[in-house]
This record gives structure tokens, sequence and C-alpha cells, in this order.
């Protein structure tokens, strides 16, 4: 799996865990320090960065959006090469072994 490859998958995974916190946090009380709001700022850019990564990597037309076909293209390219023994399912260890880091450069 190319490093590009990682990196979208990775990234999918950031951001379902950032709406998942995000949305708990909309759940929760103001922060009680000024330092709770700017971790909250620095977690909010940081899952721009990545969506402004995803977006380089699925827009295969360069029209500054992401199709439903390239999308849904790009996950099914990711899928056949996570999943090992072609069974079409991916189990814990085809996930385990994809390696899946947050960090990676932009490859076309």
């Amino acid at each position: 799996m190319t490093g590009t490859r990682r990196t979208i998958l990775a990234a999918l995974a950031a951001g379902f865990v950032t709406r998942v916190n995000f949305a708990r946090a909309q759940n929760t009380p103001a922060p009680a320090a000024a330092g709770d709001a700017k971790q909250k700022d620095k977690n909010i850019a940081a899952g721009e960065v990545e969506a402004k990564r995803l977006l380089l990597l699925m827009d295969r037309d360069a029209s500054g959006k992401v199709s439903h076909k390239e999308f849904m293209e790009f996950m099914e390219e990711e899928f056949q090469k996570l999943d090992v023994n072609k069974d079409g399912e991916l189990d814990v260890a085809e996930l385990t072994r994809s390696r899946l880091t947050p960090h990676g450069g932009r490859q076309r």
C-alpha cells in the first residue's frame, strides 16, 4: 500500500474520530480553561488540513470537489488493496497489516 493510500485511510479514520469527539464536545459544558478552547481550535484546524489532503487525493478531475463517483472509486481501490486474501471482506489481520499512519506525501 502506498503512503498516499495509507494517508487517505488514516485521514478518513481520523476524521471519523474527530467528528465523534466534536459531537461529544457539543454535548458537554463550555471548556473550563482557555487552553481547552485552544486545543479544540487546533484539532479543528488539523481536521481541515486532512480534509484538504483528501480532496487532493480523490479529486481526479481537478474540479475542486470530490464527486460520489470519485469517492466510491477511490474507496473501492483501497478496499481491494487491503483485502489481501480476496475474500471480499476485511478482517482484523488485514486492517492491522495495513499499518495506517496519519502522515504521508501527496501522490497521484
